[in-house]
């Protein structure tokens, strides 16, 4: 497939511009509705099939219908992301108006890491093509250990990403609006909103690990393989927002997930030494798979009513009220070297507090009657109660 540099850049400035007009559109913290979540999938979805009639028009149906098989592949493993943000936000009661901006950064981060893998992956193929053994026995296992752990619980509270993030990254017990980041009495603080976005890049980076195999196994072209990723990942904060409410109805579908994997890793093992499965093939079994899954599912479930994923008892985080943000300084001002004991590295408070959990880092409690600098480094008063 041969694939001009210009459009190579026409791609990524096209997925660039969107990227920006949803930020824009999304610029202000609010709920998103069903209705608006579902316009935007049928925007996204609508640019990724577009996209797959472009490849079929100009460089002909084989490679039309890899794009489409590898586009279904990479949005049908996109809905396990799915279940396990639900989760990772229901635990830590991350105020629905904020989750679009978590995603959207979420999102961002997996473009570049999926194209990082991408890139390594294709490499690795091309200079050792036994490799692909390697990734159809991955395939394999993975399938098999979804069907036998579909059921298990998870609990974002034992992660070790999140517990290596507190123990080293001073953080408040309080959202700030949508802010990752606070600086507070001179401290730069991170939020349990960025704590939540590293849970978030985390998860992808262990889905991709999954997903960018699978693909490569309906197709070697590299152009397919990130432009089938990156149609079905832009579209994944809109399906979120669309499915969240119904994820509870899915019951069979990480058993068709887990068929697929198994599927296309018995695919990509034959290709190698015994026959080559036509793609129109592939795309048929695996649409059929997931229509009976999703379809079956559907039918168990119907009437149910909604169950919410698994929460904690007392929620780990607070959320800011308004005149905590509004006394806040700008991240990036400039301001006067404080001591040690603020920056969280004794495990102490901005306040001279120990820590609430010191093992699992320097969570700061902030003082609301504390007061702040602005940019310019004057003094706000607080008012007193």
């Amino acid at each position: 497939m041969n694939v001009p540099l210009w459009v190579w850049f026409a791609v990524i400035g096209f997925i660039l511009v969107m990227l920006i007009v949803d930020l824009v559109a999304h610029r202000k913290a609010h709920v998103i509705s069903v209705r608006e979540a579902a316009a935007w999938s049928a925007v996204w979805v609508f640019f990724g099939v577009a996209f797959g009639a472009i490849i079929w028009r100009f460089w002909g149906a084989e490679f039309g219908q890899q794009y489409f098989a590898g586009y279904l592949i990479e949005k049908s493993l996109a809905v396990d992301n799915v279940f396990v943000w639900a989760i990772i936000f229901t635990f830590f009661a991350v105020p629905r108006e904020y989750q679009h901006r978590v995603l959207f950064f979420g999102v961002l981060g997996a473009l570049v890491f999926r194209a990082i893998f991408i890139a390594a992956g294709s490499a690795i193929i091309a200079s050792a093509g036994w490799v692909l053994y390697l990734f159809a026995a991955f395939l394999l296992f993975t399938g098999y250990r979804m069907l036998v752990q579909r059921n298990e619980h998870i609990d974002p509270s034992k992660s070790r990403a999140l517990k290596l993030f507190r123990r080293h990254v001073p953080m408040t017990d309080a959202f700030h609006g949508q802010r990752f980041l606070i600086r507070k009495n001179g401290v730069l603080l991170a939020t349990p909103l960025l704590a939540v976005l590293v849970l978030v890049e985390v998860t992808d980076i262990i889905f991709a690990v999954d997903s960018i195999p699978a693909i490569f196994a309906v197709t070697d072209e590299v152009f397919l393989v990130f432009t089938a990723n990156a149609f079905a990942i832009l579209g994944l904060r809109a399906m979120y927002f669309l499915l969240a409410d119904l994820i509870h109805r899915f019951v069979y579908l990480k058993i068709g997930l887990a068929m697929v994997l198994i599927w296309v890793g018995i695919k990509m093992a034959l290709k190698i030494d015994v026959f080559y499965i036509p793609t129109p093939i592939s795309l048929a079994v695996i649409t059929t798979i997931l229509t009976i899954s999703i379809a079956a599912s559907l039918i168990k479930t119907r009437g149910q009513e909604r169950h919410e994923p698994p929460a904690p008892v007392e929620p780990p985080f607070r959320t800011a009220d308004d005149a905590e943000i509004a006394a806040l300084q700008p991240v990036w001002t400039r301001t006067r070297k404080v001591a040690a004991t603020h920056g969280g590295t004794t495990g102490t408070s901005s306040a001279g507090r120990p820590a609430e959990n010191p093992a699992a880092g320097p969570t700061i409690r902030e003082d609301r009657a504390g007061d702040d600098r602005s940019a310019d480094g004057d003094r706000q008063d607080t008012p007193r109660h």
